[in-house]
């Protein structure tokens, strides 16, 4: 199971983590990969001055926007699974 927390903290609220979040859910139910993906929001991971934070599995944080979650999504998730 891969965990990808999403920050929807102010910051990351305003630049724009509701469509990174929609943006993985769609790439979830595309992939069919519901059974092996949790997709979670989560409060302040400490970048508030880049992009969306994203943390796959309680490790590294990544910065992701809107234009970079598709690729970021394939190239980061898709190979864990």
């Amino acid at each position: 199971m891969v965990t990808i927390s999403v920050c929807v903290g102010s910051a990351c609220h305003i630049k724009g983590s509701y469509n990174v979040l929609n943006v993985f859910q769609q790439m979830i139910e595309e992939y069919n990969i519901s059974d092996r993906v949790e997709l979670k929001a989560v409060f302040c991971l400490g970048h508030c001055t880049e992009s969306v934070s994203v943390m796959v599995d309680d490790d590294k944080i990544f910065s992701v926007s809107g234009t970079t979650a598709r690729s970021f999504f394939q190239n980061e998730i898709i190979p864990k699974i």
